[in-house]
């Protein structure tokens, strides 16, 4: 028994049927290349990729052709006539319209400007049959919804933040990936050693009942004390049923979450890091660099600045300007078109004075403005309460380390002492009860190691997914340290 540390912490767990031997850091790599979560974050990841390339493509000139191949129609009509007088016409006529475009964006202005080519022929079917084109060889374009407002310039603040934000939060993803890996598998790492001790507690329990007996027989121990030694085998048992279950739950966990063809998996206590310490004014450092709060700070305020902005620039003076300058030519011959041209020209600019409007221009600029302070209050209490959790877990993995050593030498005590209480019984210098306590405290210790163990590794991942830092090598935690380790 004085051995049972080593034969049941640091051997392997051998299951019967098992296919697959893994380690932690074995399990955090196929997790980071297989689990549902790495398929989620690499989607999302993506999906910002393109949502920047769409933004970085909208400044860029727009080739469109746009064609009406063709439109025919047959019907009666009703029309005005020069007279003034509304009349029935038959209609028998097919179209075709041809549209070339060329758009850009303009980040200055907030604008658009726009080059068009048209071509547009009618057919006229019937009696009086002809056919008719018109051609816009080219007409030039500007359009402006707002003069107060330009949102190409505020989007061009924001999306670097969201894509930059993106990629921050494909790291912090990966290292919860991680974190999650690493709590699964103590789970069933759990499992397994509590299993394992259960069996070997139930061997011990059938051995001392069967020494009980014999005692019992002998009158050497009253009734009571063997009945409380089979009840103690019963018990242990049914305690093998409920670790089982347990078992099959955990392993299903992992393997479902690595993807992994076998359920019987062979599971080894990891072992313990590098020593190294964390300073925290280096972990919050390092964290508002690395993290993506901080970028999502500026990106959600410069949102609501966006609105505020918005708001005042809809809600004042509304200024809309449209512009257009080209030449055009038409008539029922198609080689005629291209010569004697004509001019067309148009400037249109809309005005929009709200008089009174019973203060809903000023209420909405007011609610904008609202949103934003309060956007503001909120922002501080979650950087504080970042900085307050990147604190608070620095300290507490300064002292994580001892609790482990701690926890370890218990377990070793409290298996020692069960070899020993064991002994004593099986020589009736002491009780069942004795014995029973021993052996509840050796496997509470057990336990307890494996736990202070668990913690440890979490809150390791913990620290690197807080900080997006490598406190052993020293370096920040790259895509690249991730997807090709």
């Amino acid at each position: 028994m004085k051995k049972l540390l080593w034969i049941v912490l640091l051997s392997p767990i051998f299951i019967i049927g098992q296919t697959q031997k893994i380690s932690l850091k074995e399990a955090i790599k196929i997790a980071q290349e297989k689990s549902p979560d790495y398929k989620a974050n690499l989607n999302r990841n993506e999906a910002s990729f393109w949502r920047n390339k769409n933004y970085l493509a909208s400044f860029l000139p727009q080739v469109r052709l746009d064609a009406t191949l063709p439109s025919y129609s047959k019907s009666i009509r009703r029309i005005t006539s020069d007279s003034g007088e509304d009349i029935f016409v038959n209609q028998d006529q097919s179209r075709i319209d041809t549209r070339l475009s060329i758009t850009q964006n303009i980040l200055l202005t907030g604008g658009q400007f726009s080059v068009q080519s048209q071509l547009e022929r009618i057919d006229v079917f019937g009696n009086n049959s002809s056919e008719n084109y018109s051609v816009t060889p080219f007409s030039v374009n500007y359009s402006q919804r707002s003069l107060f407002y330009n949102e190409f310039k505020w989007d061009k603040k924001i999306e670097p933040l969201i894509r930059e934000e993106a990629k921050r939060d494909f790291v912090e993803s990966m290292e919860g990936i991680s974190l999650r890996t690493t709590q699964l598998y103590f789970s069933l790492l759990k499992a397994q050693i509590q299993l394992k001790i259960a069996k070997n507690n139930l061997s011990n329990k059938d051995t001392l009942f069967q020494i009980a007996k014999g005692r019992f027989r002998m009158g050497r121990i009253a009734e009571n004390d063997l009945l409380q030694i089979e009840l103690s085998l019963l018990n242990s048992k049914n305690n093998i049923t409920t670790n089982l279950i347990a078992l099959k739950r955990t392993s299903q966990n992992l393997a479902r979450y690595l993807e992994l063809d076998s359920e019987n998996l062979e599971l080894t206590a990891p072992k313990n890091l590098t020593l190294f310490t964390v300073d925290s004014e280096k972990a919050l450092e390092e964290a508002e660099s690395n993290r993506k709060f901080i970028i999502e700070y500026r990106r959600r305020r410069l949102e609501s600045e966006k609105e505020v902005a918005r708001t005042k620039g809809e809600n004042k003076l509304e200024v809309n300007v449209n512009a257009n300058f080209g030449i055009s030519q038409q008539g029922p011959e198609f080689n005629n078109l291209f010569q004697n041209f004509n001019e067309q020209q148009n400037v249109t600019v809309t005005l929009g004075i709200p008089i009174f409007d019973w203060g809903v221009s000023k209420s909405r600029i007011k609610l904008a403005k609202a949103n934003l302070d309060l956007l503001d209050t909120n922002l501080k209490q979650e950087k504080q309460a970042f900085e307050q959790e990147i604190y608070l877990h620095t300290l507490n993995w300064e002292n994580q380390r001892d609790f482990l050593t701690t926890s370890k030498k218990a377990q070793e005590i409290a298996i020692k002492r069960y070899d020993i209480t064991q002994k004593r019984f099986i020589l009736g210098k002491i009780t069942i009860t004795d014995l029973n306590i021993a052996q509840e405290e050796q496997d509470r210790s057990v336990i307890q190691y494996l736990n202070s163990l668990e913690k440890f590794w979490v809150d390791y991942y913990t620290l690197r997914r807080l900080t997006l830092y490598d406190f052993i090598n020293d370096k920040k935690i790259e895509v690249e340290d991730i997807i090709y380790k």
